[in-house]
This record gives C-alpha cells, sequence and structure tokens, in this order.
C-alpha cells in the first residue's frame, strides 16, 4: 500500500481547499480522491455554464429525491458536482454567507469556534473580494468574488417595487445583517467562474508532495478496530488501498460523506446489520438533519420592458449574447444562477430576515427547459431561509456504487407550509401591487392571482418547486445523541477520521451554502495543521 499523511476523498468545495492549505507544509504527503473526472468541460468555466452541466452525468452525479407527499409526490433532481471542483465547478456562483445570528446558534449549541466573529477571519481568508479589503471582506484569498457584469432595468425595477414594501436597496450581502434587495456577487475572476479547483487547486496541483487521483470510487474507509489506518477506492475495474499514516478527511459533501460513513460501518447499527455491514460505530445520526432551501418559482408577465425570453430564443439574439461575452467578457453568458438578491421577513416581527428572492430576468415552463417562454417575463423566486422540516441519506445496498436513498421530506411540518405561502403572497404584492410595476401591466402567469388561500396557493406552486442545491447536515456538528462530529470536526468515538464539508452544519445557514462551506474548509484546515 502506498502512503500518505493525510488522505481527502471528495475534490468538491471543501477538498480542494483542504488539498491547497494541507499541502503548503512539503512535510506532508496528502492524497486527493475525486470519483469524478477533471474539470475540462469548457462549459464548467463560463459561467453561465450551469445550464450544460447541470443534469450532465459526465459532471453531475444526477442525484433523484424520493417522491415527498408534501410536494404533490414528486421526485426533484438534486445536482452535485462529480468532478474537480465539485459543486462548485455546477453551480450557479452566488456568493452569501448568511447572517452572524446562524453562526452565534451553532455556537450557543456547544460548538466552540463557531460564532461569527470565530468564522469571519475565514470567510475573509478564502476571498479575493474585487471590491477592495475591509473590515467584513479579505483580498488576499484564492476565491475570486466580483460584482455580476450584467444589469437590467426589469431588475433595477424590482429592487425600487421591493423597497415601496420596506426592503431597502443593499450593495452588500455579507456583512451578517442581510436584510434587503441588490445584485449578488459571483465567484467569477475576468470573466470565467472560479471553483475551488481553478482557486486553489490548480495553482498549486504540481506540488510534489500532493496526489491528485480523478475516477476513484471510494469503496468504504479501513479501520483497525475504532482507529482510521486507510482508504479503498476503485480506479476502473481494479480495487486498490491506501494507508493514512495521520488523518482520513472526508469531504464527499451532504450525499456522499454519509453514504461513505454507512458503508464503512458508522451510522444506525440495526439498519447497518440489516444489509450485512460490520458496524465499527453505532451513530445513529449519520445522515439524519437534511435540510435544504426549497424554491418556489412563480412567473409574471410584464409589458413596456424587456425580459430576456426574447432575446434568447432568438438566433440573433443568442448570438449578440455570445460576441458581448467574447469581446467584453459581460452580458448574459456572465450571469450566475439568478442575478438580483432580496433577502425579506415573513412577517414584520420576525427578529431576521427568514425569506430569500433569486430574481431571474426570464422565464420557462420547468428548469432547465430549453426553451423560455416566447413573452417577456420574470421569474422572482422565493424559498423558506430555514425550513424545519428534515430529511435522510439512507444507504440501501452495502456496495458505494449504488446511490443512496435521499428523503428531503420538504414542507412536512405546518411552520414550512405557512412561510411558504407568506413568502409567495410577499412576492404577489412587490409585483401587482406596487406603483412601481404598475406601468408594466404585471399578470401573474404562474399559479395565477386567482388562488389565494394558504394551502391552495403551497399546493399550485409544489407542481414547480426546486431545490436551490443547498443539502447540508446529515453529519452534524454539535454535542446531542445525533450529532456526528464535535466542534473538531472529529467523527464521535473514532481516531483519525474527520468530516469537513457542508454536512457538518447542524443548521442550514441563511442563504446560499457553497460560500459557508468553504469557509468551513479553511476553518477545518487549521484544525488539522494544528492538530486540534
Amino acid at each position: 500500500m502506498e502512503n500518505f499523511d493525510f488522505i481527502i476523498i471528495g475534490a468538491g468545495s471543501a477538498g480542494c481547499v483542504l488539498a491547497n492549505r494541507l499541502s503548503e507544509n512539503s512535510k506532508n504527503k496528502v492524497l486527493l480522491l475525486e470519483a469524478g473526472g477533471k474539470d475540462t468541460n469548457p462549459w464548467i468555466h463560463i459561467p453561465v455554464g450551469y445550464f450544460k452541466t447541470m443534469h450532465n452525468p459526465s459532471v453531475d452525479w444526477c442525484y433523484k429525491t424520493e417522491p415527498d407527499e408534501t410536494i404533490n409526490n414528486r421526485s426533484i433532481p438534486c445536482p452535485r458536482g462529480k468532478t474537480l471542483g465539485g459543486s462548485s465547478s455546477i453551480n450557479g456562483l452566488l456568493y452569501i454567507r448568511g447572517q452572524d445570528r446562524d453562526y452565534d446558534i451553532w455556537r450557543q449549541l456547544g460548538n466552540k469556534g463557531w460564532s461569527w466573529n470565530d468564522v469571519l477571519p475565514y470567510f475573509k481568508k478564502a476571498e479575493n473580494q474585487e471590491r477592495g479589503s475591509s473590515e467584513f471582506h479579505g483580498i488576499d484569498g484564492p476565491l475570486y468574488v466580483s460584482d455580476q457584469r450584467i444589469k437590467l432595468p426589469l431588475l433595477d425595477e424590482f429592487q425600487n417595487a421591493a423597497e415601496e414594501f420596506g426592503i431597502p436597496k443593499s450593495n452588500d450581502f455579507n456583512k451578517g445583517n442581510n436584510l434587503g434587495c441588490g445584485y449578488f456577487q459571483v465567484t467569477v475572476k475576468k470573466g470565467f467562474r472560479c471553483s475551488t479547483a481553478v482557486g486553489y487547486l490548480n495553482p498549486i496541483k504540481k506540488r510534489t508532495n500532493l496526489k491528485i487521483i480523478t475516477n476513484a470510487h471510494v469503496k468504504k474507509i479501513i479501520f483497525e478496530g475504532r482507529k482510521v489506518v486507510g482508504v479503498s477506492f476503485w480506479k476502473k475495474d481494479s480495487l486498490v488501498e491506501v494507508k493514512s499514516n495521520k488523518e482520513v478527511i472526508l469531504s464527499a459533501g451532504t450525499i456522499g460523506s454519509p453514504q461513505i460513513l454507512q458503508v464503512s460501518g458508522i451510522g444506525n447499527s440495526d439498519k447497518l446489520k440489516k444489509l450485512g455491514i460490520e458496524v465499527v460505530n453505532d451513530l445513529k445520526g449519520v445522515g439524519e438533519n437534511l435540510q435544504d432551501h426549497l424554491m418556489f418559482r412563480p412567473v409574471y408577465k410584464i409589458k413596456n420592458i424587456k425580459s430576456l425570453n426574447k432575446k434568447i430564443n432568438s438566433l440573433i439574439g443568442r448570438l449578440s449574447i455570445g460576441l458581448e461575452y467574447i469581446l467584453f467578457r459581460s452580458g448574459p453568458m456572465t450571469m450566475g444562477a439568478s442575478q438580483l438578491c432580496g433577502f425579506a421577513k415573513s412577517d414584520p416581527q420576525n427578529e431576521r430576515p427568514d425569506l430569500q428572492f433569486h430574481v431571474q430576468p426570464m422565464s420557462m415552463d420547468k428548469l432547465g427547459a430549453t426553451k423560455n417562454h416566447d413573452f417577456d417575463a420574470f421569474t422572482p423566486t422565493v424559498a423558506n431561509l430555514r425550513p424545519t422540516s428534515r430529511g435522510t441519506v439512507a444507504i440501501e445496498n452495502h456496495d458505494s456504487r449504488v446511490y443512496a436513498k435521499i428523503k428531503m421530506n420538504y414542507l412536512s411540518t405546518d411552520e414550512d407550509r405557512i412561510v411558504a405561502a407568506k413568502g409567495l403572497k410577499l412576492v404577489r404584492k412587490i409585483v401587482m401591487e406596487s406603483k412601481t410595476f404598475k406601468k408594466y401591466e404585471p399578470e401573474e402567469y404562474r399559479p395565477g392571482i386567482h388562488v389565494t388561500e394558504n394551502e391552495k396557493i403551497v399546493k399550485a406552486c409544489s407542481d414547480f418547486a426546486q431545490t436551490i442545491f443547498h443539502p447540508v447536515g446529515t453529519c452534524k456538528m454539535g454535542n446531542d445523541e445525533m450529532s456526528v462530529v464535535s466542534d473538531d470536526l472529529k467523527v464521535k468515538n473514532i481516531e483519525n477520521l474527520r468530516v469537513i464539508d457542508a454536512s457538518i452544519m447542524p443548521n442550514i445557514t441563511s442563504g446560499n451554502t457553497n460560500a459557508p462551506t468553504i469557509m468551513i474548509a479553511e476553518k477545518g484546515a487549521d484544525m488539522v495543521i494544528n492538530n486540534k
């Protein structure tokens, strides 16, 4: 067996960060394993390319959720990156940290070192902020964060309309309190995507103490008693074993990390025994506590102002979009998954925002459809930031190549359904009742202005609801009986094994989850280096 000090499983948003930081010390011999291939697909690097990479099995795991009774028995695609850079190579590029209170609550749950003041330095350490250095932003990090290179009158008008209902304009959502409406910043460098593979891995991939193996699908973690000593993985049809002298770090993400723990014998012992898996550690929380942001997608027709629909549907329009990108690295091809962001309260009495808007200046019948609507319209999506519904990731086979069952249980609590209805009604109010939009003669194309009762509006919109691709929480950090890792990210009652990725979040952050995942990896790398 080949020997390494550190073996990192998963070269995604967290794994690439860890590979960079752990290999800085030339004495550390580091192995990075990635089940997918290299990030050579050109659409990965063009910002709007997520339309081509999501649901593409060459770079996306193409998971699907189990049908949820609470969203009209629908099964939803759940894209996760399967390439260097992981989901940071196929996501919507939106840079949102969440609210300071999110992290203060993590600390209040008993997780030392995870308050907002504790994690802010790691956000700054990761960041190369186009706008310059400040109290809240860094400029020396590998992750480029920049303003979007597109502005549209329609989006500016949505800001004006939101302001009429007490949602102020904002140009920075990453200072701890994100109430407001404004343009997203994106992980883009000079018009190209800055994934963690681009930012963290590419500059250091030739280090002699770092070995990167792609198309390496992990079979399981190898133990001697409760001590981790290595990893076995498939490379083509061959089974390879590698030895770890110090630590194995699991960074396979919210779906992959609990699956690998379970097939390796860490999880609910009753369930593992039924699958014939030898139990190493009975941890009932593995795969539990699954959380995600469910995105409702109402559509509004408008007149006297342009959306992007007709331009995208037209051959000449598409050519002009491509030409603008080639010549200036600007325009629609530089767009993140959404352009305008809003954070609002579903109830004025709420202490902090619990709704997020992702406003897109276009519309289509189904997310990822090949054709936009042939009329001017836009999609002001809305999501509950802190859902109380919880799902599971559970294996059904001892073979890690067989997908685990992903049961989201979206909208399974009354509270989530009430917040969803309030969010949809707030969007309706902004568009249909504002003075700003009156001159554009808005019409609610979906679900329809006649749908007014809370349960009916949620049911109607559930037919078009989608994940915003923020699954977290399945190996949660904490001190209760359902926690999987402690606040140093070490798996409980196991030697030399940590989980460092989005799965360790006890509660989902109030916004997009890629920036928090990168922060977790920066902080986790410090813990590993300092042997904390």
